[in-house]
């Protein structure tokens, strides 16, 4: 671990508030990215980032371990499955109906990428981001985790909680839904 983060710990543990702010600036871009991967949302994803802080804050004297990152990764990832369990819908729009007698289900969007969204969306990239956030939430968090805040398996298992074996076969499941997804926009780079 970086020396300077076990400075800020030891300063911050012996009451220089100061410190704190050193340590929330340090992991402020991964810690939030992650998060706002995660939730898809900029005020949820600032509501979970200062969550994750006040409850570090809260345990501070607990903190044992190697990765200071990876535990602040693990509290984010237990308050974004708290929020998912008790965001989930209770009302099913199977069978439901609207005053005409579509059903609803007719008025959904299709997850599945579009013909307008193919043609249009040229750019690599943003069809991987629209694939990923399709992705169920353990694999979507691996592929984050491992992608963009390149973190060891070993941590994705900690954070999620998990065997390692676990962790490489979400991602092996995510990629495997990625190539399935992206179609031909996988395989020749964007040059449909």
């Amino acid at each position: 671990m970086d020396e300077r983060v076990n400075e800020w710990i030891e300063a911050y543990r012996q009451g220089q508030i100061e410190a704190l702010s050193h340590l929330v600036e340090h992991f402020r871009r991964p810690l939030f990215g992650f998060i706002l991967k995660m939730t898809e949302a900029r005020g949820d994803a600032d509501e979970v980032f200062q969550e994750v802080w006040f409850r570090a804050i809260r345990s501070f004297d607990q903190y044992r371990e190697k990765n200071f990152l990876s535990w602040l990764f693990r509290i984010a990832h237990n308050l974004i499955i708290d929020r998912a369990r008790k965001n989930r819908p209770e009302v099913s729009l199977n069978g439901a109906s609207d005053e005409a007698g579509e059903a609803w289900e007719a008025r959904l969007p299709d997850k599945g990428l579009t013909p307008e969204a193919i043609t249009a969306g040229k750019d690599l990239g943003e069809q991987i981001q629209k694939a990923v956030r399709r992705l169920p939430p353990e694999q979507r968090e691996v592929f984050y985790l491992r992608m963009e805040a390149d973190r060891s398996f070993k941590e994705i298992a900690a954070i999620q909680d998990v065997s390692i074996n676990t962790a490489l076969a979400r991602m092996q499941y995510a990629l495997a839904r990625l190539r399935k997804d992206l179609g031909t926009e996988y395989y020749d780079g964007g040059k449909t």
